[in-house]
């Protein structure tokens, strides 16, 4: 199936390891051209070398911190300035510390508030104009299912990614009529070293190791198993694509169908 994606030019935040990296990679093997964005330079520029190998794409490392307004605005620069177009922006970014309510003081919401809201609302104001111009666009938040369900003991994740859905499907009516669509993607359990670090703080609290609370997890959900990063790539990749040109607004979660509400 042409999903429409080659000589697309996308910006992949988070991208050198985990979910974005995955998303990148996906996109890049449905032919297109791609700048990856992540804080870590060594780790990003190895990322895009081996996405480029692999695929033939060109791959555009752009270290920064995409809680800085100014290294939003400049990731896009950098797209445009490259490839002449920004087509897909995938705003993505790693989750806050665990805890619970009296683990954290007010500054730790402010960090989580700028890390995975201010983050998105950035990229995406910066990304849209450029969107508009062409008439042709897809902006994809990465959040949580903890969007539709709080997750235990990770309230600041709770308290700052539900405004990500608040913004992108406020957004999304605003841009419609500009060929911009604008959708949610909530990952419920996915194999990556967040997920890890997060069964390392469960089982700590719970005086056991990892590896039981692995399995805990992976029993609570239907498919009895955790999610593969490719999985969820393959679901944003068809967001990012033409076979999704009537779908706009939504939150998919992607959990194995660990939520079971109606909507």
């Amino acid at each position: 199936m042409d999903l429409g994606l080659a000589g697309r030019v996308a910006l992949v935040a988070g991208a050198s390891t985990g979910l974005g990296r995955a998303v990148a990679e996906r996109l890049a093997r449905e032919g297109a051209d791609i700048v990856v964005n992540a804080r870590s330079r060594e780790t990003l520029e190895a990322t895009a070398a081996e996405i480029a190998r692999e695929t033939g794409r060109r791959i555009v490392p752009a270290p920064g911190d995409v809680t800085s307004e100014q290294c939003c605005a400049e990731l896009v620069k950098t797209a445009v300035g490259t490839f002449g177009r920004l087509d897909v922006l995938i705003a993505n970014a790693g989750g806050p510390p665990p805890g619970g309510a009296d683990a954290f003081a007010p500054e730790s919401y402010r960090k989580a508030l700028e890390l995975n809201l201010m983050s998105t609302v950035q990229l995406a104001l910066a990304a849209v104009p450029e969107m508009r111009k062409k008439r042709w666009g897809r902006v994809i938040a990465i959040t949580s299912v903890s969007v539709k369900q709080p997750v235990e003991g990770l309230i600041l994740s709770n308290t700052a990614r539900p405004g990500v859905v608040g913004f992108v499907k406020t957004l999304s009516r605003e841009v419609a009529r500009d060929g911009i669509l604008c959708n949610v993607v909530a990952p419920g359990f996915i194999q990556t070293d967040r997920l890890r670090e997060l069964f390392d703080a469960r089982a700590e609290k719970q005086g056991t190791d990892w590896k039981s609370v692995r399995e805990q997890i992976a029993a609570s959900v239907p498919m009895g198993r955790l999610g593969r990063p490719e999985e969820l790539a393959a679901a944003v990749t068809f967001l990012a694509s033409d076979a999704a040109s009537y779908v706009t607004g939504h939150t998919f979660q992607i959990d194995g169908g660990l939520l079971q509400g109606l909507l």
